[in-house]
């Protein structure tokens, strides 16, 4: 699949007027992301700005202890979900928070494929990886996903919208609330 290197591809400068949107376009730059690139830390200076195309930024929180746990992510919407997510994370079992995870993830995305570590997911979600391996292990076994190597695809996103919580519907239709889709011209 050809990535688009469309600065629209971004819901929020999508949105911008016209006039905005001409200002900011030449200053915009196609930045490659590897997996697990870090981009800001806490404290440090801020730099340059991100619009997300293709990808999902996932903001941690990392704890004194040093664990970690997603507060937010944020994708082509460039607007961030963080208090229905940590709602999420407090009350609904870890097989729902994956399973919301993933479909947040996937409106983001182009496709039904992510590439994702159980490790970052882990992080992602405040949970030990071996919780991550087991709630995937039954995701697959249920026929919603095919995970491999890192390599997540979705084989059934109707089956994994009935298995999330209701925190999945909040924050989709809060997001095409604020966001309704644009087509392409």
């Amino acid at each position: 699949m050809a990535i688009s290197q469309d600065p629209l591809s971004n819901r929020l400068l999508a949105t911008l007027p016209e006039a905005e949107r001409t200002r900011w376009l030449p200053r915009l730059e196609w930045v490659d992301m590897p997996l697990g690139q870090v981009l800001y830390e806490s404290g440090s200076t801020l730099s340059h700005v991100y619009f997300p195309t293709t990808a999902i930024v996932s903001l941690l929180y990392v704890m004194e202890n040093g664990a970690s746990a997603e507060i937010a992510v944020v994708g082509n919407e460039g607007i961030v979900g963080m208090a229905q997510t940590a709602v999420c994370n407090r009350h609904h079992s870890l097989d729902q928070q994956l399973c919301r995870w993933l479909l947040l993830s996937l409106d983001r995305l182009q496709g039904d494929e992510l590439v994702m570590t159980q490790e970052l997911i882990a992080n992602m979600l405040g949970v030990r990886r071996e919780g991550v391996t087991e709630a995937a292990l039954k995701l697959q076994q249920a026929g919603l996903i095919r995970y491999a190597r890192g390599h997540i695809s979705v084989l059934d996103r109707e089956g994994l919208e009935k298995r999330t919580c209701e925190c999945y519907a909040v924050v989709k239709t809060e997001y095409e609330r604020l966001l309704p889709a644009t087509t392409a011209a």
